[in-house]
C-alpha cells in the first residue's frame, strides 16, 4: 500500500534520483520486490527511482487529489523505459510546462536536469524551455512526436547487446600470449577457440587497449575443461567471485559469461565482419569488427556484413532518429544511449532489412559511399610512418571532435546517397526527415 502523502493543492519537488540498474544493489531485494509489485503496469521495472514519483503525482491528480505538480529528475526522464511515466501523464492529463535540457548545480556538483509540470489538462498555456509551444511531447519535445513509433519485426534479430562477463573472463596481452602458444589440448584443439580478442565501446573510439578474454561461448562444464589452461584460469580467477552472493545467480555456468548473448551468437555465425558502436557515445560511430573479436556488454553488435547496410547506420537519417529515440546522459560531451529495441528496431531502412534489391543504383551508391568514408578514415588513424606517440593521439573520438573537412564531405556524400534510397531531397531540414521517418515507421 502506498503511504499518503499530505493535502496539497500543488506538488513542487526534487524526488532522489538513482538509476535504475542501481535500485536493487542500493535499496536491496525487499524493498524492490514490494516497489515493483506495488507499481506493476504503471512504472516500468528498472525505471530510475524519480520516475515513482512522478507516477505517484499523475494518480493523486488522476484522483483530484492534487491540481498540479511540479517535478525535477535528470534528462533520463525523457527517454527509454523512463519515458513511459511521461506518457502516462500525456494520457491522463497534459505536461504544460518543462525544461528539456537545464544544468543543475548544487553542492559544486554540475548535471543536466529536466523539470517537468504536468496537470489534469487544464492548462491552455505550454512552455518548453522558456518559450510557447502548442504542445510537449512525452520526450519533452514539441516538434515531432517519436514516442509514437513502433517496433518493427523487419529488424528483428540484427542488433544485440554485446556479451557481459559478471566476473573476471578479461586477461592481459602476457596472460593471452602464455595461452595461446600452449600445446594442443586433449580435444585436439589450440587456445584460441576460446581465448579471443575482446572490445569494449572503448577500444571502438580510442586506440584498442589490447585486452583479451577467456569466452567458452555456450560449452557445456565438460566441453570447456578440455581447454585445460583456459579452463582452470577461469576455475581459479572467476569460481571465487562467481561464489559470492551478489553474483550466486551466475553461479549455475561459472565457467561461462554471466549474459553469454546465445541470440548474438547464433546472428553472427557465417559473417566475415559485422558491425559495432558504443553503447553510449557522444558520437554516433560505427566500426567493422573482426569475428575473432568479442564485444563485450558497453558495444551494440550488429548482424550485417554488408557496406550498403553500414552506410545507411551511418549516416544523417540515421543519426537523428537514435538521437530521438535515444536517452542522454547529462550534458551532451557525455553522450546518449542506444539500445536495439528503442534505437535500432524502430528506425524504418531504405528497404525492409533484407529486402534491399541489390541490383539498384541506390543500394550501390551507399555501399561505396561507406567503404570511401572507411578507407579515409583507416588512413588518418593509422598513416605510413607515424610514431606511436602520434598514433595514440589518432583516435575516433578526437577526428569527430575535429570534423575536418575531408570528413564532412565523406559524410555530407553518404547522407546524399542514403536520403536518394528513400527518395527524398537533400535539402531536407532535420524535423522534416524525422516526420518522414516517423510516417515510413508506422506505415510499415
Amino acid at each position: 500500500m502506498e503511504p499518503p502523502w499530505p493535502a496539497a493543492d500543488v506538488v513542487v519537488g526534487n524526488p532522489p534520483f538513482l538509476g535504475g540498474n542501481k535500485i536493487r544493489k542500493e535499496l536491496g531485494d525487499e524493498y524492490v520486490d514490494m516497489l515493483f509489485q506495488l507499481y506493476e503496469d504503471r512504472v516500468p521495472a528498472f525505471a530510475d527511482l524519480v520516475c515513482y514519483w512522478f507516477e505517484r503525482a499523475r494518480a493523486s491528480i488522476e484522483r483530484d487529489e492534487v491540481k498540479r505538480v511540479g517535478l525535477l529528475a535528470t534528462q533520463s526522464i525523457r527517454g527509454g523505459v523512463n519515458r513511459k511515466v511521461l506518457e502516462r501523464i500525456q494520457s491522463s492529463g497534459n505536461i504544460f510546462m518543462a525544461w528539456s535540457d537545464r544544468k543543475w548545480i548544487l553542492d559544486g556538483a554540475a548535471v543536466q536536469v529536466s523539470i517537468v509540470g504536468f496537470d489534469n489538462g487544464k492548462e491552455t498555456d505550454h512552455k518548453l524551455d522558456g518559450l510557447p509551444v502548442t504542445l510537449i511531447n512525452p520526450n519533452l519535445t514539441s516538434s515531432v512526436n517519436t514516442d509514437l513509433a513502433q517496433i518493427l519485426q523487419e529488424n528483428s534479430n540484427i542488433a544485440f547487446m554485446g556479451p557481459s562477463p559478471k566476473a573476471p573472463f578479461d586477461i592481459d596481452a602476457d596472460v593471452a600470449a602464455k595461452l595461446l602458444s600452449a600445446p594442443l589440448n586433449p580435444n585436439g584443439r589450440y587456445n584460441n577457440d576460446v581465448v579471443r580478442p575482446v572490445a569494449s565501446a572503448v577500444d571502438l573510439v580510442q586506440r584498442n587497449r589490447g585486452k583479451w578474454t577467456i569466452d567458452f561461448g555456450l560449452m557445456t562444464e565438460e566441453e570447456a575443461a578440455l581447454y585445460e589452461a583456459p579452463f582452470e584460469y577461469v576455475r581459479k580467477n572467476v569460481y571465487p567471485v562467481r561464489m559470492q552472493e551478489s553474483k550466486v545467480k551466475y553461479a549455475g555456468a561459472w565457467w561461462q559469461y554471466g549474459r553469454p548473448r546465445h541470440e548474438m551468437r547464433d546472428a553472427l555465425k557465417g559473417l566475415h565482419r559485422f558491425v559495432a558502436t558504443p553503447a553510449v557515445s557522444k558520437h554516433r560511430i560505427f566500426v567493422w569488427i573482426q569475428p575473432e573479436v568479442l564485444c563485450n556488454q558497453g558495444t551494440l553488435v550488429f548482424a550485417r556484413a554488408d557496406d550498403y547496410f553500414f552506410g545507411v547506420l551511418h549516416s544523417k537519417v540515421h543519426e537523428l532518429w537514435a538521437r530521438a529515440m535515444g536517452t542522454q546522459l547529462r550534458e551532451a560531451e557525455s553522450g546518449f544511449r542506444y539500445t536495439p529495441s528503442t534505437t535500432f528496431e524502430t528506425f524504418p531502412f531504405p528497404w525492409p532489412p533484407g529486402q534491399e534489391p541489390l541490383e539498384d543504383a541506390r543500394v550501390a551508391a551507399i555501399g561505396a559511399a561507406a567503404a570511401r568514408l572507411v578507407e579515409l578514415r583507416d588512413n588518418w588513424l593509422n598513416p605510413a610512418g607515424a610514431s606511436e606517440a602520434e598514433l595514440k593521439q589518432r583516435t575516433l573520438t578526437k577526428l569527430y571532435n575535429e570534423r575536418p573537412t575531408w570528413l564532412a564531405n565523406a559524410h555530407r556524400k553518404l547522407d546524399a546517397a542514403v536520403l536518394a534510397a528513400y527518395g527524398w531531397p537533400t535539402d531536407l531540414g532535420d524535423e522534416e526527415i524525422l516526420a518522414r521517418l516517423l510516417a515510413l515507421n508506422l506505415a510499415r
